[in-house]
């Protein structure tokens, strides 16, 4: 099936999903996201059947107010977004600032997804006061309501009365995590460099994430982490350490959003780690090997 997919995100793992479905056990009692985003990865697996619950959670608290308002509310929601997007037709550059600063004020969820729907390339950006402040893309007016609908709506479907949605700091998870549990991780870079990421609302402290990692290990709790990566010469975030026994695969991303923006040719390469309990229950190959995936033509190493 067609996996809908109604909220526009720079790094989002929608393209990659179906890659990193496949390093998955066939049947997962409950798939969690501490770093949800736009929970592409938990809608990919609903899509799939693979998991029974998911555990969706982001700190990012309008992001994961609109995931919980797209599972358990599609038609409110589908209707707010309705009107935002039919009043922008006098002046649609006045409307998507006027929103853009409503939305600063109040945080409201419907609010965000209009922005991301109209903002450039979905490239999210805050301020040093965590503030939303990306621009619009003046050369088109966002999704159709009706094409919004019908994504929010099939979201719902795949994930309603089986998902929870949270917003909380990721380590407070770690209590009501089990063996049982897949864990899929998608967290900023930010923390492992200096400089301060505006594509992230909020990072995460290396070390403290280092430590989260261990206390997984000791559970036994199969986990997978979206981490590093590089795009031409430059890398981002640095490899996890070799004590937490994880297996690193590099896979092809395609050309980053950044990159088209710039007229670049760049091409985008992410690390995916994969736990020792995980590679053990699913007996994945520890040699070196190259294949390339049935899916979408993805290239991967592993590593």
């Amino acid at each position: 099936m067609k996996v809908p997919h109604p909220i526009q995100y720079q790094g989002s793992k929608r393209k990659l999903a179906p890659v990193i479905l496949q390093y998955f056990p066939k049947k997962v009692a409950r798939l969690v996201e501490p770093f949800a985003g736009t929970g592409a990865v938990s809608v990919a697996c609903a899509a799939g059947g693979v998991a029974e619950k998911y555990w969706l959670n982001d700190y990012n608290k309008p992001l994961s107010e609109l995931l919980r308002l797209i599972i358990d509310q599609p038609d409110e929601l589908s209707d707010l977004y309705d009107t935002l997007w039919n009043q922008q037709h006098q002046d649609t550059l006045s409307h998507y600032y006027a929103v853009r600063e409503q939305f600063n004020k109040t945080e409201k969820a419907h609010l965000f997804l209009y922005l991301l729907a109209r903002c450039v390339k979905g490239s999210v950006r805050y301020n040093s006061e965590g503030k939303f402040n990306q621009s619009p893309d003046k050369r088109r007016k966002g999704t159709k309501p009706a094409t919004m609908r019908k994504n929010i709506f099939g979201v719902s479907s795949l994930l309603k009365n089986r998902a929870v949605v949270s917003c909380q700091h990721y380590t407070e998870m770690l209590a009501e995590i089990t063996e049982q549990d897949l864990v899929y991780m998608d967290p900023p870079y930010q923390g492992v460099c200096k400089e301060r990421d505006s594509r992230y609302y909020a990072g995460i402290d290396y070390t403290e994430f280092i430590d989260f990692l261990g206390q997984l290990n000791r559970k036994g709790t199969p986990y997978i982490i979206s981490y590093d990566g590089k795009c031409g010469e430059k890398t981002y975030g640095k490899h996890l350490p070799d004590d937490l026994g994880l297996k690193r695969i590099e896979l092809q991303a395609g050309r980053s959003s950044q990159a088209t923006l710039l007229g670049k040719k760049d091409i985008t390469y992410e690390s995916l780690y994969l736990s020792e309990s995980l590679v053990q229950r699913n007996n994945i190959q520890t040699r070196k090997q190259r294949v390339v995936s049935a899916t979408a033509g993805y290239t991967e190493l592993m590593l």
